[in-house]
């Protein structure tokens, strides 16, 4: 490098010799001290010298700072660029940023009131009241013809034989267009879904990794539809005993909810990071005491998740409808046929008692575990947003609670019981909305924040 570096000397040259850099007012020139130089070795170093000549000198001895200061901007400004990109989700601005963020809350809106029509389907008992599906839908029977057509296929199904045997034609029409319903609002979701989707590839609003993830999403909600399908048409086989009642396997039913579930806390998580790319953070001492929130909200958020799902093994094996009582199960605090099955295993997923036990036990670690998180953090130094959080959430757990008992007694209401999922669901959008709060900001955020916050 041959540039007008003021702290240079002399250097040495290739072959042994030495360099003078002479400092004039307007540029540098390079000299040889050497006895014999080659001619293109001699108009090469002429021309660095004139190509140089443009660039000012470095005051003498601030060479070693300066190339530091440099390299730690330089280090400051790449962190702050990837960090920047990684926090990042939308392109275009504020305001893109807000038409996203509304598309995607609305889709998780929508999904919430899927998981509530699904409830009511099931809790209607008119799930199986369809005996064929097809992926893009079909029209509804429009003709008295049509519709006597499709209550033959019902007529035929092991529901109608061994529950609903002389039902009117009234009555099939109500539980038809309940599950009709149910369906075209799936494939109303999904067109909602896609049409803004594209719309904001197109204008370049979505980044390359929120792309990915809607998408992984978008095809888990198509997925949805070959899944709750696959769960009707086990209700629609002849039950292994002739005294068993027609009804959906309990694990398809859960494999079902639990993709609606995670479709759900998919897009509201990641609809939070859109509008919120950082977490609310005021001094360095907040983010300590979300740190330790984080800790505790965690694993109490997973136990919120795993009480939900065995809900839906309660649902999946009618157990809501067997031991009203509470808090004893009839007359004991356990039931002795818990562990009757073999394998031992199938007792927690198609064990009436052992199902609703284990429901009991989940749903009552929940609340303590979620009143133990509030008295853990209520005397931290934490953002007034968590605070109110935290407060919320216990609120929502008793009520929730509460809910299930009620359903319990009341033999599963279709209201109680309708009102029970969606508190499920609303208590674990509180969990996510909890741990995406208390979420570790960027470093970048971290670096700019107080010790401690201002007061006013």
């Amino acid at each position: 490098m041959f540039s007008r570096l003021a702290f240079l000397k002399r250097i040495k040259a290739p072959n042994g010799g030495t360099y003078n850099l002479r400092k004039t007012a307007t540029t540098t020139t390079l000299s040889a001290v050497l006895p014999e130089q080659p001619i293109g070795f001699r108009f090469f170093a002429s021309q660095i010298a004139k190509r140089t000549s443009c660039f000012k000198p470095w005051p003498k001895g601030d060479y070693v700072g300066s190339f530091r200061k440099m390299s730690s901007t330089a280090g400051i400004g790449m962190a702050k660029n990837e960090e920047g990109l990684k926090l990042v989700l939308v392109n275009g601005g504020s305001r893109a940023r807000k038409m996203v963020g509304i598309w995607l809350f609305g889709s998780a809106a929508w999904v919430f009131s899927m998981v509530l029509l699904g409830g009511v389907t099931r809790l209607t008992r008119s799930g199986l009241s369809m005996t064929d599906w097809k992926f893009t839908g079909s029209l509804p029977p429009l003709s008295e013809e049509e519709w006597l057509r499709e209550f033959d296929k019902y007529k035929q199904s092991p529901e109608y034989k061994r529950i609903n045997k002389g039902m009117s034609i009234e009555d099939f029409k109500f539980i038809y267009w309940m599950e009709y319903a149910h369906r075209m609002w799936g494939r109303a979701l999904g067109v909602m879904f896609a049409l803004p989707f594209s719309y904001f590839l197109r204008k370049g609003y979505i980044t390359l990794g929120l792309g990915l993830r809607l998408s992984a999403l978008f095809a888990l909600g198509a997925g949805q539809g070959l899944i709750g399908w696959w769960m009707v048409k086990s209700g629609l086989e002849e039950p292994a005993s002739e005294y068993a009642q027609p009804r959906v396997s309990p694990y398809r039913l859960a494999a079902h909810l639990t993709s609606a579930f995670a479709i759900y806390c998919g897009l509201f998580w990641t609809a939070l990071s859109v509008v919120m790319p950082e977490p609310p953070a005021e001094s360095v001492a907040w983010v300590r005491g979300a740190a330790k929130v984080k800790r505790l909200a965690l694993p109490v958020g997973i136990l919120v998740a795993l009480t939900a799902v065995s809900g839906a093994f309660v649902a999946g094996n009618d157990a809501g409808h067997a031991y009203n009582t509470f808090p004893k199960m009839g007359d004991t605090w356990i039931p002795e046929d818990v562990l009757d099955m073999k394998p031992l295993i199938r007792n927690f997923f198609e064990n009436t008692s052992t199902v609703q036990l284990d429901h009991r036990i989940l749903a009552t670690a929940t609340l303590i575990s979620i009143g133990t998180l509030w008295w853990s953090t209520r005397k931290l130094d934490i953002h007034p947003a968590v605070k109110s959080l935290i407060g919320s959430t216990v609120g929502m757990a008793a009520l929730q609670v509460t809910l299930g008992i009620s359903t319990l007694l009341s033999y599963v209401p279709v209201s109680l019981g309708t009102a029970h999922q969606a508190g499920a669901l609303t208590l674990l959008t509180f969990m996510i909305l909890l741990n995406h709060t208390v979420r570790r900001p960027s470093m970048s955020l971290l670096k700019s924040l107080p010790q401690v916050a201002k007061t006013t």
